[in-house]
């Protein structure tokens, strides 16, 4: 009895384990995933294409999507009712070929090479208005350094000359004089740094004085020197410039990567107010890029990457060709 109930037992499991994989197939999604790439026999020019329309189809159902920035399209299917179907794929795109192809439910990564309609104004052999020395142009806040004023200092360390220390320290470097300690500590307010800070002994017995620390202070906000005397009074005098950090818009300058009629150039996450300058037509033009990325003579995208750094691609519209 014992043999026929663990028997039983382990036939009630095989089964209940056998239905939870099948419902979970059948009530789970298969996701097909892809990107979209202009045809074109260099690879270089092989680009996204975003917006583009993906339709799936299995005979019976459809389902939609549109590829982003960077070309990618991911079409989340429910497993029951595509299971064990063929799949056609198909792209559309206003100025390229529509494309069909066929798919397999998953395992795959899709790479989907849309053929360029050609441009009925140069098939025509219409003017195309040149576009030539392209210029990237955009700020970033950031800071410089600028001097606003100097500091000259004069401090004594007074000690009675010609005095045996009898291990009565502080003392002479070789123990024989009593000496004495002094020195100064001087801040450069807030926000600013002294910069080329230097010491010296201007008056007194200067041959029987050392600087213990801060002969030469590094650049920061504040300087301290101590100094050790062992003759009669002398006197210091400490210059430095006071510099502050200012915050300004630097601009900068970068150049796109053209490939036949596409362009591509990233920018950095700081980058503020980028524009494109060019030669249009013979007339040198700025073009601000705001936020719709809104071109007479191209149309762009923008994607994020790693960073924050903002990768912008454009491709030029019919009547325009670059030089």
């Amino acid at each position: 009895m014992r043999r026929e109930a663990l028997g039983a037992a382990i036939a009630l499991a095989v089964i209940t384990i056998v239905t939870l994989v099948m419902v979970r197939r059948l009530h789970s999604t298969v996701a097909l995933t892809g990107v979209v790439l202009r045809q074109d026999s260099d690879p270089r020019k092989q680009l996204p294409i975003s917006d583009t329309e993906v339709t799936a189809s299995n005979g019976e159902q459809t389902a939609q999507g549109k590829t982003d920035a960077s070309g990618m399209f991911l079409l989340k299917l429910p497993n029951r009712a595509w299971r064990e179907r063929a799949i056609s794929l198909e792209f559309r795109h206003r100025g390229y070929q529509t494309l069909e192809m066929t798919a397999g439910m998953a395992g795959h990564l899709y790479v989907a090479r849309m053929t360029p309609i050609p441009d009925l104004i140069a098939a025509a052999g219409a003017h195309e208005v040149a576009v030539k020395d392209v210029r990237i142009r955009y700020s970033e806040k950031t800071t410089s350094r600028a001097n606003v004023g100097s500091i000259a200092k004069t401090f004594t360390v007074p000690n009675p000359g010609d005095v045996a220390c009898a291990n009565r320290p502080p003392c002479s470097p070789d123990g024989e004089w009593k000496a004495s300690m002094g020195g100064v500590k001087i801040d450069a307010g807030q926000g600013q740094q002294f910069q080329n800070a230097r010491v010296s002994c201007i008056a007194g017995p200067c041959a029987f004085t050392k600087i213990e620390s801060g002969a030469a202070p590094p650049a920061g906000p504040n300087i301290t020197v101590k100094v050790r005397n062992w003759s009669d009074t002398a006197t210091f005098l400490v210059e430095a410039e006071v510099t502050r950090d200012m915050p300004v818009d630097a601009i900068r300058q970068d150049y796109p990567a053209i490939y036949g009629r596409s362009m591509d150039f990233t920018l950095p996450a700081s980058a503020e107010g980028p524009s494109i300058e060019a030669d249009l037509g013979g007339q040198e033009i700025v073009f601000p890029l705001g936020p719709a990325l809104q071109l007479s003579w191209a149309a762009c995208t923008l994607e994020t990457g790693a960073g924050q750094n903002k990768l912008y691609r454009c491709e030029l519209k019919p009547g325009y060709q670059f030089q």
